[in-house]
């Protein structure tokens, strides 16, 4: 799954001011700072912020995260295992048709997501279902 807009979910923690963009015409106010108040792309706090929403988030929902691998994360639902794997925007998901469905469900309740088929390569790798 494929999260769209990723770096826009995250929320900046430190109060921070970008100057007027010279597209952006105001003219009562030549020299105007503005106040972001959420992560956008280019920013090099966009990552963090969007990695601690998605972290917050998956705790929420109980997922456990791995300790050798901070963005790997796991839950055991009424016996079956739920593996995902964040990657930048994307996720992977593995384990059993129900579960996958039902975290999906999930997961675009609260993002704005897209579902991008099934996984065939991953990182140079060759996935076989």
């Amino acid at each position: 799954m494929n999260v769209k807009t990723t770096f826009l979910n995250g929320v900046i923690e430190e109060e921070m001011y970008i100057e007027k963009p010279k597209s952006f015409e105001t003219f009562e106010r030549v020299s105007h700072l503005f106040r972001l108040k959420q992560a956008f792309y280019g920013l090099k706090q966009a990552p963090p912020a969007w990695y601690t929403k998605m972290d917050n988030y998956l705790t929420r929902l109980g997922f456990t995260k791995s300790e050798p691998n901070a963005n790997l994360y796991h839950i055991l639902v009424e016996g079956k295992l739920l593996i995902i794997i964040l990657y930048v925007d994307d996720l992977i998901l593995t384990s059993d048709e129900q579960l996958i469905r039902a975290c999906k469900e999930d997961l675009t309740r609260e993002f704005d997501m897209k579902y991008m088929a099934l996984m065939c390569y991953f990182l140079g790798l060759e996935v076989w279902k």
